[in-house]
């Protein structure tokens, strides 16, 4: 058996070893309980989540680029059609001329 200064400094790096595991413990169950609270608060503000935001966004973008698609479509269809009659090529102009004009709404 080891006796004296040894001994002593054994028994404290043994103590100083068991408090730094204790001291993580406690630590891991305070950011538990933190999470569990910041999660409650953003819960109950009602706030999206990033996912859910990713998600919308894309389909709004993706809708954005449709209607830019159908917008062009249309307006060939209605030149087409004013290539058929004279006196719808003006009324067709008009009528894409009014779309282009009216300003989309933004968020």
């Amino acid at each position: 058996m080891t006796t004296g200064p040894n001994r002593i400094l054994d028994e404290f790096a043994k103590l100083m070893t068991d408090a730094a595991g204790a001291a993580q413990g406690v630590r891991r169950e305070v950011e538990t309980a933190f999470k569990s609270q910041a999660e409650k608060v953003l819960n109950s503000m009602d706030v999206v989540q990033r996912e859910e935001f990713e998600a919308v966004r894309d389909m709004a973008l993706k809708a954005r680029a449709e209607n830019k698609k159908l917008e062009a479509r249309l307006a060939e269809l209605e030149a087409k059609l004013s290539g058929a009659s004279g006196e719808g090529a003006a009324k067709a102009s008009e009528a894409t001329s009014k779309r282009a004009a009216k300003p989309s709404p933004k968020k």
